[in-house]
């Protein structure tokens, strides 16, 4: 059984109905218990930062992700439940993640200015004039490191995004795949058992179709 987090955000039933597509069986839950149960947890989201870091403790769900990654079984965020796992986000203020990966959430910047700490994600150190923020619509990704959610995806597939903000993991041997939008940015992460994506694989056809099913499919 595969666990969808639900914490009052987010594009649950979607995600829901791809599992169903490719022939697993998901479903959405807020209920501590439950989530614990399952073979597979997913966090997907949609919104900000802070919003979601204070629906999780409300619900008291704060804690159960940490204990999902612990125990080992297959882990998979989606979009900003990607960004929950790092230590921070500069989104409206800065405020702390849950800090399962070590590094930052930092926004696009259409404004040309050079990016705080990010030299080594910036080919010119410098964002060009024309980006457009958010970032959305189809995009490529690079593969760094093959994970096996990532099984069967081609070097180079399009893939659906939305998003203003993206990841800087302290540690760059967690990133699995990277997309070029005037920067070089992380597209996934992969360490262990967690896998999560910047990109929304329930939107993006036949190549996200197959992510959900890899991920099913992974025996924890």
């Amino acid at each position: 059984m595969i666990a969808i987090i639900d914490y009052g955000m987010g594009n649950l039933r979607s995600v829901q109905k791809g599992f169903e597509k490719v022939g697993h069986t998901a479903i959405v839950t807020s209920d501590p218990k439950a989530i614990m149960d399952s073979s597979h947890v997913v966090l997907p989201g949609v919104g900000a930062f802070p919003d979601c870091m204070r629906n999780l403790e409300e619900r008291g769900l704060l804690d159960i992700v940490p204990k999902v990654i612990e125990s080992g079984r297959p882990f998979l965020g989606i979009c900003l439940g990607l960004q929950l796992l790092f230590t921070e986000s500069e989104e409206f203020g800065v405020h702390k993640g849950l800090d399962i990966i070590k590094g930052r959430v930092v926004k696009f910047s259409g404004q040309g200015s050079e990016v705080r700490g990010q030299e080594k994600t910036l080919a010119t150190g410098h964002w060009p004039l024309e980006l457009k923020v958010p970032h959305m619509g189809w995009n490529t990704v690079s593969i760094k490191k093959k994970s096996p959610a990532m099984e069967g995806i081609d070097d180079g597939s399009y893939f659906y995004f939305v998003h203003s903000y993206y990841v800087v993991p302290e540690d760059e041997k967690v990133v699995a795949t990277a997309t070029d939008y005037g920067i070089n940015f992380v597209s996934s992460i992969w360490k262990d058992n967690v896998f999560a994506s910047q990109f929304h694989p329930e939107k993006s056809q036949e190549k996200g179709l197959r992510i959900l099913k890899n991920f099913g499919d992974i025996k924890d």
